[in-house]
């Protein structure tokens, strides 16, 4: 009995080790099986009991129809796609507001440097240090901003378990920096010690920058329409912080992800009892003609049922992993790295000393964050 279970786990193992060296070489997702690698034993594991207690140990009960679990799983399908969708617009609408916070920032500071409406010798170092203060003043708007996005909400997942489910490193430099620490170099000691009194950072900051606009048009540095303008692009900004923190704020429907997760394992559980049978039945077949595939050909269900309960799974995974694009995840929209080059382009604009613009950060196993 035991060498006959033996000689039927190690046939299994040896099909499975061919099947995914086969995946590795043909399809380029080796990332994917390795991130859903702990699901993948455990799916393997679990096809192999149902297929040992139905074949060796004889429990013929054990299955049920595949024509109800197939219309369960094309209802799962459609669960799992519309959360997919739902969670991929979250992603892009996030994306799509950060890329024009991008845009919004070059056109506010282009528009100050080239907007001075006094132009001699005297004027020209109060013009360079207002600039100077706009642009800083602005990059602490993009660090509080991401400061913002990455604080930790009740419905998303901490840090802590983030890292526990991945086999990887990766940074997340607001996890790491305090943001008093990220904020000084760019604000002046009375206004960072107004901002820091301040619940919403990002907001103190804007205010403290309209207002600096608006003491500059009052004694004539600016033109009246030119404040108009440089106004209109901070609404602008003011706007896509407010879409930000709409997505941040606003956790994708519970009853959808949930259902969706309950519906994929119902789904797992059941479906090896309605392939095992379907197998054994082609078996009986089949041995008449070849009885040794015959004999065996019901253990081929484990790679097939793996298959089909991965593909389910994986796609729920990337739909959970897609609900909340801010938390901190590898598979976040990158608003470190997005507002670090910002902040970049923008001292590069003013001519600011090299020795004094941030360098980039630093992307651990190539995660941007």
């Amino acid at each position: 009995m035991h060498r006959h279970l033996l000689n039927h786990v190690s046939l299994t193992a040896i099909l499975l080790f061919l099947a995914s060296m086969y995946i590795q070489r043909r399809f380029p997702f080796k990332s994917v099986l390795v991130w859903t690698k702990r699901e993948l034993i455990f799916f393997t594991v679990l096809a192999t009991i149902f297929t040992i207690l139905y074949e060796l140990i004889g429990i013929k009960w054990l299955q049920v129809p595949l024509t109800p679990v197939g219309l369960i799983g094309t209802a799962v399908a459609f669960m799992v796609g519309f959360q997919n969708n739902a969670a991929y617009d979250r992603i892009w609408e996030a994306r799509k507001i950060w890329g024009g916070i991008v845009n919004s920032s070059r056109s506010l500071i282009i528009t100050v440097k080239d907007s001075f409406y006094v132009h001699n010798v005297e004027a020209k170092k109060d013009e360079s240090a207002a600039l100077r203060a706009i642009t800083k003043r602005h990059i602490a708007w993009l660090t509080a901003l991401r400061y913002a996005m990455r604080t930790k909400k009740t419905w998303e997942a901490s840090y802590e378990s983030i890292h526990a489910k991945e086999t990887f490193s990766y940074n997340v430099p607001e996890f790491t920096t305090p943001i008093k620490d990220e904020l000084k170099p760019y604000l002046s000691e009375e206004e960072y010690a107004y901002v820091m009194t301040k619940d919403h950072k990002p907001n103190a900051i804007m205010s403290l920058q309209s207002k600096h606009l608006r003491a500059l048009t009052d004694e004539k540095i600016f033109w009246d329409f030119t404040l108009l303008n440089l106004q209109q692009i901070l609404q602008e900004l003011t706007a896509q912080q407010g879409k930000a923190e709409r997505i941040k704020n606003f956790p994708y429907p519970k009853q959808y992800g949930s259902i969706g997760y309950h519906f994929v394992h119902i789904f797992m559980w059941l479906l090896p009892m309605a392939i095992i049978p379907a197998f054994a039945g082609m078996g009986v077949k089949i041995a008449d003609a070849n009885p040794f595939i015959g004999e065996y050909f019901v253990w081929l269900n484990i790679p097939f049922t793996v298959i089909v309960i991965w593909v389910f799974n994986t796609m729920l995974r990337i739909g959970l992993a897609g609900e909340n694009p801010f938390e901190g995840s590898p598979n976040d929209v990158p608003i470190s790295n997005i507002s670090r080059g910002i902040s970049r382009d923008l001292l590069q604009i003013i001519e600011e000393d090299p020795a004094n613009i941030p360098p980039p950060f630093e992307n651990v196993n190539n995660i941007e964050m």
